[in-house]
């Protein structure tokens, strides 16, 4: 219940277990000791992928949050593991002066640092927990483990948070759209939020160009288009009306759809911090023109049916 309330964003912050050092099995002076997050869902990936490993886990205080974003915040980092080694006394507990971290926390460990203030030599484990048991047999990473594959089931997993974040506004434009524009507009606001929040991230690799805001402005464009179609092929408005009615989801879906997009660079290995921060002045201003464009039109449209002129 906790993984899954977990990943539908319920009280984010909370699914966390005390950070210190537990056991794992029946670990003795020698045991293999390796670092984790304090988010539940890290914890368990790690402590299920070694049933009968005798070992220990170093938990860090990450605040709830995963290693990759951990590190990126710096909270799994040097300062932290060098805190936790000395907290719980690791070095009276094992014989050994080595750390397992995973390799997606590298970003915030600097291994020399660790080593100089601590004593503890960092090796940099495997991606993926489910190849610590070969990684500890063997002693060493095979090139496959050290490759970040993002397959289907973890960009889709990604979804349900997404989803839950934009329920209420969802909510809220697609009545004011239904009284304004009627059953289409409500229907293009469920579009556009689905395409962003579910189609982008299971579309992602087979989607054109580098950047996620043109993909997403791409897969704005496919899902409006129907819309855009349907409004020309029965609308019973002025020529000038139409035109206005038939633009407004070829401009507003795409923005949506493309700012949904940016949620998902910190999730994926397609990105890097500076790549992202370009992106973002980039197209953050395209998407607010397009979006307030898009607005306009509908007020026109709004206003105009109001005092009667369509």
């Amino acid at each position: 219940m906790d993984h899954f309330l977990a990943r539908w964003g319920v009280n984010r912050t909370e699914h966390r277990v005390r950070p210190g050092l537990y056991r794992l099995g029946n670990p003795g002076p020698d045991s293999p000791v390796l670092a984790s997050a304090n988010y539940t869902l890290s914890f368990d990936a790690l402590r299920s992928s070694l049933p009968g490993q005798d070992a220990y886990i170093l938990v860090l205080d990450t605040m709830g949050i995963n290693v990759w974003c951990a590190a990126g915040k710096g909270t799994f980092g040097t300062d932290e593991l060098v805190r936790m080694i000395a907290l719980t006394g690791l070095a009276n507990v094992v014989r050994h002066r080595e750390i397992i971290v995973p390799q997606l926390g590298a970003p915030g460990i600097v291994a020399h640092e660790v080593t100089r203030r601590s004593g503890f030599r960092v090796r940099y484990g495997p991606v993926r927990a489910s190849d610590l048991p070969k990684y500890l047999e063997n002693g060493k990473a095979t090139a496959e483990m050290r490759r970040v594959l993002f397959p289907f089931r973890d960009r889709v997993v990604l979804a349900p948070v997404e989803l839950v974040h934009a329920a209420l506004p969802t909510a809220v434009v697609m009545v004011a759209l239904y009284f304004l524009t009627g059953l289409t507009g409500a229907l293009a606001v469920l579009a556009a939020v689905l395409a962003g929040t579910v189609l982008f991230p299971a579309l992602l690799p087979f989607l054109p160009t580098k950047d996620f805001s043109t993909k997403g402005i791409i897969l704005g464009a496919l899902v409006a288009l129907p819309f855009a179609v349907s409004i020309g092929t029965v609308s019973t408005l002025p020529p000038w009306a139409t035109v206005i009615a038939v633009a407004t989801p070829l401009i507003i879906i795409p923005a949506v759809v493309a700012y949904m997009a940016l949620n998902f660079t910190g999730c994926t290995p397609y990105t890097s911090r500076t790549g992202v921060k370009k992106e973002i002045f980039r197209y953050v201003p395209v998407m607010v023109l397009l979006a307030v464009t898009g607005t306009a039109f509908l007020i026109v449209l709004g206003v105009s049916r109001f005092i009667g002129v369509i």
